[in-house]
């Protein structure tokens, strides 16, 4: 089943170089969900059913990924990022974002201000990561070595890694969660050939620049997440003026979908404190 069948409220949009789909439920203040690289918007399903009953939630599809388009000239996520909100009339908005989609949070922080209202990140600390980890570079170089080889099954499994972390094996992750996971990376993969070339376009020198943020910004952790995702996440908060960080325990790199429960009271709880919250976010604290 497409994800246009399966959700009434997906939609797309027409751009100079295809279409990007997102998803778009609820009412109220704008929460952006921002998926990880290859995945797509449905890794948020059980933050969209939990906080559409309070706000206006858009779960976007990044491009080439999910049932958004390729792309065939050079761009940037935050860009299309700022199309879309700007084509909804919404913003200033709070902006979640897992891995990638923490990354292109915090790029639209930095290229696209006036549209945001907040960031929480969770894996990462800007789009210019960095590997340190004995454990990161073994993983990447897997990962790596599959492609080249051109072994799908060896690059997915490679990738799901980064969801038990270097403290587990895939196996102590719930299967469910596995399986979401490893569905929404297949799908992506199977949009691209090899050699076909990345026309993204990085923000430049976001490391020195994030200083210059001045919303408020959350990390939310995986406890079990490799050093290099914690350490970067980390050093996003203490280099902006209004930072925070937070963990959730027994979950590696995505938090939100192994332990949703625990990762919504924390997002919810950020949201209560935000300047010129709405009284419903009060409301949503309490039922989560």
């Amino acid at each position: 089943m497409s994800a246009f069948a399966e959700h009434p409220e997906m939609l797309s949009f027409t751009t100079s170089d295809g279409s990007l789909a997102y998803r778009d439920t609820g009412k109220g203040q704008p929460l952006v969900l921002l998926h990880a690289g290859f995945f797509d918007h449905s890794m948020w399903d059980d933050q969209i059913r939990a906080f559409a009953m309070h706000y206006r939630v858009i779960a976007p599809d990044a491009r080439g990924h999910g049932a958004s388009s390729n792309a065939t000239r050079p761009f940037r996520p935050a860009d299309d990022l700022a199309a879309l909100l700007r084509r909804l009339d919404v913003g200033p908005a709070v902006l979640v974002g897992v891995s990638m989609g923490g990354g292109t949070a915090v790029d639209a922080a930095l290229e696209h201000p006036e549209l945001v209202r907040a960031v929480v990140v969770s894996g990462v600390g800007t789009s210019e990561p960095y590997f340190e980890d004995p454990w990161s570079l073994e993983v990447l170089g897997e990962q790596n070595a599959a492609l080249a080889a051109g072994d799908i099954e060896g690059w997915l499994n490679g990738h799901l890694r980064f969801a038990a972390g270097p403290h587990r094996s895939l196996d102590d992750v719930d299967a469910d969660v596995a399986n979401r996971l490893r569905a929404m990376a297949s799908r992506t993969i199977s949009k691209h050939t090899a050699g076909e070339p990345d026309h993204r376009v990085p923000v430049p020198q976001t490391w020195r620049r994030v200083a210059s943020i001045d919303v408020p910004v959350l990390a939310i952790s995986g406890a079990l997440d490799v050093s290099d995702h914690i350490a970067m996440a980390e050093r996003l908060v203490q280099a902006v003026p209004d930072g925070r960080a937070v963990s959730v325990e027994n979950t590696a790199h995505f938090p939100n979908m192994e332990r949703p429960t625990e990762f919504n009271a924390l997002l919810a709880g950020f949201l209560e404190t935000l300047p010129n919250r709405s009284p419903s976010e009060a409301a949503i604290r309490r039922k989560i």
